[in-house]
């Protein structure tokens, strides 16, 4: 959602002192990010953000804060879905306003409360805004789905949300049993023409403003993106964008970013696409969870350095394939290079231990698998890149902002949007021991991972 956002000016409430808001994100960047807000000018505007430490923050600033909680945990996971939910109600005599995060109740190292019949902005006859702080900055760069907005009652996380039996994950309830209020308001986003429209019945409409994407990723079946966390240079250097599915990278030097999920067995299939780098230096490829915890205390390095751990990368410039084991590091002909116009998917058979890459659809290496160390397994999908930016899709069906049209290709079970099939059983040079791959995405990992 980075520079995007939605909107709408709030009419007269059912309770200016009673409301709630749940809201399903899965962060995108870190830093501060606002989820939602309400803007009269620069002295006055409430504001339920991440802050510059990650922490989870709400505040009702009227010249002084009337209202203000900052979580003392602070929320840096990007490969998940968090549930936020923030109850309030100063109607009381002792008025309090509430936050939870995936069901549970946070501890708060700043705790400023409303005084009683305090009038809030929240609920209030004012613009509120979706993914910006209302003055056109600290954009939201992740995913929403299923955001409530209750006028009128300070609900429990247990109206939202159950704890799934098999699991013990927090799950949404998809329709909640609440009253909505003349203000409240039901975003599903599930609707890529309209991801505005209010599902409450009371048609209380957003405004979308910049490009906001449908995403397949959802708290229900979450799909792997790229993972900052692993790079120290994160900071400085590589930055990630749209869902963290676009990587940065900011000097010329050579950094290894892996995906927010490792898998042992399986067959999985993601694309790479669009990259910026004018030499074409870049691997699209796997690497081991033991390589990227060595990598950490090595702020740039390529995708086979150093042998501590295992690694391949088809590499754009010359078509070749690098890699590495605990005892070496070194290169093999493979395939074609490959450009910046050029989609690459990537097929992972841990069942066989083989890897595979296809250029425009097309298999390199006449379709044999290319072997890979079983030892190595947990493996992360990844990309090694030298400046610049590239995009990897894990089925949300968009490169950087561009969404794919025309034919696009699911995988076996249905999941994700791809430009080039994932099932390639049927082609005459693949590995007769390959079959489908899947998307790497939570409930394809529950069946096969």
């Amino acid at each position: 959602m980075a520079s995007t956002q939605l909107n709408k000016t709030l009419g007269t409430p059912t309770s200016n002192y009673k409301w709630t808001i749940s809201c399903w994100v899965k962060r995108g960047n870190l830093g501060d990010q606002t989820i939602m807000s309400a803007r009269v000018d620069g002295s006055n505007t409430a504001r339920l953000y991440f802050n510059s430490s990650d922490q989870l923050s709400i505040v009702d600033y009227q010249s002084t804060n009337k209202m203000e909680l900052v979580t003392s945990s602070v929320y840096r996971d990007v490969g998940a879905f968090y549930n936020i939910i923030v109850s309030s109600d100063n109607s009381i005599g002792s008025p309090v306003t509430k936050i939870y995060v995936n069901g549970t109740e946070t501890t708060n190292g700043t705790s400023t409360q409303y005084s009683q019949n305090q009038a809030n902005l929240w609920n209030s006859a004012i613009a509120h805004y979706i993914g910006q702080n209302g003055a056109s900055a600290s954009y939201f760069d992740g995913s929403m789905t299923h955001f409530h907005f209750i006028d009128g009652t300070a609900y429990a996380p247990t109206s939202f949300g159950e704890v799934d039996s098999t699991s013990g994950i927090w799950k949404p309830k998809t329709a909640p049993s609440v009253t909505y209020g003349n203000n409240g308001f039901f975003l599903k986003m599930e609707n890529s023409g309209a991801m505005g429209t209010d599902s409450s019945g009371n048609s209380n409409n957003f405004t979308v403003s910049g490009n906001l994407t449908q995403n397949v990723d959802t708290p229900s079946n979450n799909f792997a993106t790229l993972n900052p966390l692993y790079t120290i240079e994160y900071k400085s250097a590589f930055f990630a964008t749209n869902g963290l599915t676009t990587a940065n990278i900011t000097h010329s030097a050579w950094n290894t970013i892996p995906c927010t999920i490792a898998v042992s067995s399986g067959k999985w299939y993601f694309e790479g696409y669009g990259h910026t780098n004018g030499s074409n230096y870049l691997h699209y490829g796997i690497t081991s969870q033991e390589k990227m915890n060595a990598h950490a205390t090595q702020p740039e390095n390529e995708i086979q350095a150093n042998a501590n751990g295992y690694a391949y990368g088809y590499y754009g410039s010359n078509g070749q394939m690098y890699y590495s084991t605990t005892s070496a590091s070194t290169t093999t002909s493979y395939g074609n290079s490959y450009t910046s116009s050029d989609y690459i998917g990537i097929f992972m058979d841990l069942d066989n231990n083989k890897l595979y890459f296809a250029k425009n659809g097309t298999l390199q290496n006449s379709g044999t698998g290319f072997d890979i160390g079983a030892d190595g397994k947990p493996y992360l999908a990844c990309i090694s890149l030298y400046s610049g930016a590239t995009n990897v899709n894990f089925g949300s069906g968009v490169f950087g902002t561009t969404a794919l049209t025309g034919t696009t290709y699911a995988d076996a079970n249905g999941h994700g949007i791809f430009k080039y099939s994932p099932n390639q059983a049927g082609a005459s040079n693949f590995d007769s021991s390959a079959k489908n791959f899947y998307a790497l995405n939570t409930k394809n990992l529950k069946e096969f991972g």
